[in-house]
């Protein structure tokens, strides 16, 4: 029982509409029916970004604006040439500068423990 998988909401409908009981009952199948459309509805709905996630885009450009190609750069150095992370904190650049690492327009290489970053 403990190894046993938690079933979703969308299964619990299914096997339930499959009930010759409640199949028979027009309303309960029709409230069913229209929990699997809202579930439908939900799980396709484009989302689209937060202003926060769109901030961060226009910081990011600017971080790899201010790169210059062949330097190595440390968080507490892009804090203090780019201006966009200048009020920022040092785990917001660095969460920025691991994104810029994710997409591939920057580099991580560390040397004694310290993390430097420079243009892909």
């Amino acid at each position: 029982m403990a190894n046993e998988k938690k079933m979703t909401k969308r299964e619990v409908i299914n096997e339930m509409l499959a009930d010759a009981t409640i199949s028979a009952n027009e309303v309960w199948a029709g409230y069913l029916r229209h929990e699997i459309e809202l579930l439908d509805k939900k799980s396709s709905a484009e989302k689209k970004p937060t202003a926060v996630q769109v901030a961060n885009e226009g910081i990011k450009g600017a971080i790899v604006a201010a790169m210059e190609s062949g330097v190595l750069y440390t968080v507490t150095d892009i804090q203090k040439s780019v201006a966009e992370c200048a009020e920022l904190s040092n785990q917001r650049v660095s969460a920025l500068l691991r994104q810029l690492v994710e997409s591939g327009a920057v580099v991580r290489t560390e040397d004694k423990r310290k993390a430097y970053f420079s243009l892909a």
